[in-house]
C-alpha cells in the first residue's frame, strides 16, 4: 500500500500558466524620479561633462572630492530613504547628483550607490540623459563583469578599457581630448549590460558623446588608484582632490569592512 505521507506526490494536472491566472499581479513599481535643491523645478542643466560612476574604486574617489556641491538625487522607490544617512555616506543606497564647478564649464557627477536591475535600467538612464540633465559630452565608470567578459580574470589583473559611442569616436578623430586618455578598446568578443548599456545606447540614440570606461578587479586600492589616475588626466584635470595615502588609507578600511561577494569562477 502507498504511503501517501512520503512517497512523492504525483505532477499537477494545472501547468504553471494555469495556475498563475489564480494569481493576482503584482502592482506595478512606481516610477523612478528626480529631485532637485533648486526652486525652480522645470530647470533644466547643460553641463559640460556628466560623470556617472557605478563601480566602488570611482565612487570612493568621486565621494571624496571636496569641491563638489550636492545639487540633487534619482529616487528609485524600491529603496527608502529611512536606511540612509542625513550626510551622504557611501553605505547608502542613493544616487546623489553633485555640481563641479571648474572655471567657465560646469560638470555633473551621479553617484550610483545602488544595484539597478536590467528591467530599471532604462528607466534610470533615460532620467540621467536627455531631460533634465542634457550634456555635451558623458563618462560612465563601471567594473568588468565576468561573465561577460570573454577569457579568464585573475584576481591579480589591473586594468581599465573603454566603449565610445560613435559621436565621441568621431570627436576624437578630429581632434578633441579624450574624457579617458591612454586606454585600448573592450576586446571583441565582450559584452556590456545592465545600467551601463542603457546609459551609454541612451548617449548613442541621444547623439551625444559618450564613453564607458569598466575597471577590473571590482575593489582593490591599485585599481581605485588607476581609476584616479585617469580621471585627473582626462575628464577631472585640474581638480583638487585628497591626499593619495589619506584616500587609499580610507579606502582599504571601507573594503574591509564590507562582506563583498566574490565570485568563485574569477579563480579558477
Amino acid at each position: 500500500m502507498d504511503d501517501v505521507v512520503t512517497d512523492i506526490p504525483p505532477p499537477s494536472r494545472f501547468m504553471l500558466e494555469d495556475l498563475n491566472n489564480f494569481t493576482p499581479p503584482s502592482p506595478p513599481l512606481p516610477s523612478p524620479f528626480l529631485v532637485f535643491s533648486t526652486l525652480d523645478s522645470s530647470k533644466s542643466f547643460h553641463p559640460s561633462i556628466l560623470i556617472i560612476a557605478m563601480s566602488s574604486p570611482s565612487l570612493h574617489f568621486l565621494h571624496h572630492l571636496s569641491s563638489k556641491t550636492l545639487i540633487g538625487t534619482l529616487v528609485l522607490p524600491e529603496f527608502p530613504f529611512s536606511a540612509n544617512s542625513v550626510e551622504p555616506l557611501l553605505s547608502d543606497k542613493s544616487c546623489n547628483i553633485y555640481a563641479l564647478n571648474d572655471s567657465d564649464r560646469l560638470i555633473m557627477i551621479a553617484l550610483v550607490q545602488y544595484s539597478v536591475t536590467s528591467e530599471r535600467s532604462h528607466a534610470v538612464a533615460k532620467l540621467l540623459i536627455g531631460e533634465r540633465i542634457i550634456p555635451e559630452r558623458v563618462l560612465i565608470l563601471d567594473s568588468v563583469q565576468s561573465r561577460n567578459f570573454r577569457g579568464k580574470l585573475s584576481p591579480d589583473d589591473i586594468f581599465a578599457v573603454k566603449l565610445e559611442t560613435s559621436f565621441e569616436r568621431r570627436s576624437s578623430d578630429t581632434g578633441d581630448s579624450p574624457l579617458i586618455k591612454g586606454l585600448d578598446y573592450f576586446p571583441s568578443g565582450s559584452v556590456v549590460d545592465g545600467l551601463a548599456a542603457s546609459l551609454l545606447s541612451r548617449c548613442q540614440l541621444k547623439k551625444i558623446k559618450g564613453t564607458l570606461c569598466v575597471s577590473w578587479p571590482h575593489f582593490g586600492v591599485s585599481v581605485m588608484s588607476l581609476v584616479k589616475s585617469l580621471l585627473l588626466k582626462g575628464a577631472l584635470a585640474g581638480i583638487n582632490h585628497s591626499s593619495d595615502a589619506d584616500l587609499e588609507d580610507e579606502y582599504l578600511r571601507f573594503s574591509r569592512s564590507k562582506d563583498f561577494h566574490l565570485d568563485s569562477e574569477l579563480y579558477t
